[in-house]
């Protein structure tokens, strides 16, 4: 009981230190970091207090998500299961080309061979042309029986996979997508060898919103913004929220300069933004975004990327900036 006292009294003082409020998942993540009993989770929550980097719900939920998640084996051997089917096509498919190649050859040996003036070497090319005909049937029959399973397991595992998907990589409020997700997609990324930018959008007068108007009415504000992102960047990039006013773009194979461009499309977009009062029709206030825009360094991740993403969109507030560009 004495130690079980002194380990919830170091979570509160945890909470509090970084103004988390006691939610179970909250509460679960510190409790679990206090008892140093998940190695993986305390080193990343140790290098993320070093590196002075704002630790909140969103931030919480991501470490919760990426290593304490009781539905993680769930949706791991799920997606085990996909990629074995996945694959599975991909070599029947191969070897079905092999076969049809190879029975195109035979068919043209075959005519070749075809002899009117000796019978016996066309009675060769036939019976080796029908084994052909015979192997390639049965290499079809294979392949439509891998499809058929293929469009059973997708029919099984469709809502199931949807469920998953939603509740596992969407933010439920702004349905944009969690910040373990950006983190998992900018190191595929960096496997790729592809170039990586982050583009931080952070809605300055948000509070001012749930102080005058309610936190209802802030809400309804960030789900306006964060569709109107969504549409902005549904081609060329991953729109994601990563703190309680702040969303991240990530973009690949996009320099800087072309980062600048959609930044400005997407403050441009966002500020055109219109919000009326239900109770008197009473327009509200316009919004004031700040953006900032880094590049990924080789030796850095997703935390230092949005990290110096979310500096860059702070500086633009402080130099009364719409966007800044952290070099």
């Amino acid at each position: 009981m004495a130690v079980a006292q002194e380990k919830m009294t170091q979570v509160c003082l945890f909470l509090e230190q970084h103004h988390l409020p006691p939610t179970p998942l909250n509460y679960q993540v510190a409790y679990t970091y206090i008892s140093a009993t998940n190695k993986p989770l305390n080193e990343t929550l140790a290098k993320t207090i070093k590196s002075n980097t704002k630790i909140d719900c969103v931030l919480i939920e991501q470490l919760y998500y990426q290593f304490l998640d009781p539905g993680q084996k769930v949706q791991s051997e799920l997606l085990e299961g996909v990629d074995s089917l996945v694959t599975e096509l991909h070599e029947n498919t191969e070897s079905s080309q092999k076969h049809i190649i190879r029975f195109a050859q035979q068919v043209s040996q075959c005519i070749h061979n075809l002899d009117e003036h000796n019978i016996q070497k066309s009675k060769r090319a036939l019976s080796t042309l029908t084994k052909q005909t015979e192997l390639l049937l049965k290499q079809h029959k294979l392949f439509k029986q891998a499809l058929i399973k293929a469009r059973q397991d997708y029919e099984r595992n469709q809502q199931l996979l949807l469920d998953l998907r939603k509740h596992h990589l969407l933010d439920p409020q702004t349905g944009l997508y969690k910040r373990h997700y950006l983190h998992q997609k900018v190191a595929l990324w960096q496997s790729q060898q592809k170039s990586v930018c982050a583009l931080s959008i952070q809605v300055d007068n948000l509070d001012a919103f749930s102080t005058r108007f309610g936190d209802v009415v802030s809400e309804v504000v960030l789900n306006r913004v964060a569709n109107n992102i969504k549409r902005y960047v549904v081609e060329s990039g991953l729109p994601g929220r990563t703190g309680k006013k702040e969303f991240t773009i990530i973009l690949a194979d996009v320099d800087l300069d072309t980062a600048s461009v959609i930044a400005e499309k997407v403050r441009k977009g966002v500020e055109r933004l219109k919000f009326v009062s239900t109770k008197g029709k009473m327009p509200l206030p316009n919004l004031s975004l700040a953006l900032g825009i880094a590049q990924l360094a080789p030796e850095h991740d997703f935390n230092i990327l949005a990290k110096r993403a979310s500096f860059a969109a702070q500086k633009a507030q402080s130099l009364g900036q719409h966007c800044y560009i952290s070099h």
